[in-house]
């Protein structure tokens, strides 16, 4: 016997989204699959309050930065990023969320979704063309930091765990690595 998974789009997804379906699961779409959200646990909430706090100080109007807020990617994706860095396109997002060409990066914060974060998020942010992607290792206290993309793939990864670093977006704001994970 085979079994066949059912493959979702972002279409279906969203309709049953709007029907009540989920009954406000926090759930996110990966490639397709409907992915359950573990539950966040207080390092991580705290963690990522605080970073979101110190990258409106330093952004400021020129961002909006979206905690744990969809956005929408052309493989069949929704995913549900801790944070979010975005164009303050302001009421489009009324609309629909961020688009690939609307963010200008990307950070997790992982403990227990380690291996997902380093491992398929990363492929499916990269394929989507989501030029910067940061996962702040909480567990290993170091921050990952992908780009220099290239037909849908990072080719270069730095592994921080002190100084500062420019987003590629904003090369004149630096940011203290420690403060992503000791605020």
């Amino acid at each position: 016997m085979t079994v066949t998974a059912y493959r979702w789009t972002l279409d279906r997804y969203h309709q049953a989204i709007d029907a009540g379906i989920f009954d406000n699961q926090p759930l996110e779409l990966l490639q397709g699959a409907i992915i359950v959200m573990p539950p966040e646990g207080e390092p991580h909430a705290y963690y990522n309050t605080e970073t979101a706090d110190y990258l409106r100080s330093l952004l400021g109007n020129r961002v909006k930065v979206r905690d744990a807020k969809p956005i929408t990617l052309p493989n069949d994706s929704e995913p549900v990023p801790d944070l979010a860095i975005v164009k303050p396109l302001g009421k489009l997002y009324l609309k629909h969320h961020p688009y690939p060409e609307d963010i200008f990066f990307v950070i997790e914060f992982s403990q227990a979704t380690l291996a997902k974060d380093l491992g398929n998020k990363k492929l499916i942010y990269a394929e989507a063309g989501i030029k910067e992607y940061w996962v702040v290792n909480l567990k290993d206290a170091c921050v990952h930091i992908f780009r220099d993309l290239v037909q849908g793939v990072y080719n270069t990864e730095f592994i921080l765990t002190t100084g500062t670093i420019a987003p590629l977006a904003f090369p004149n704001i630096q940011l203290q690595v420690q403060r992503l994970m000791n605020p």
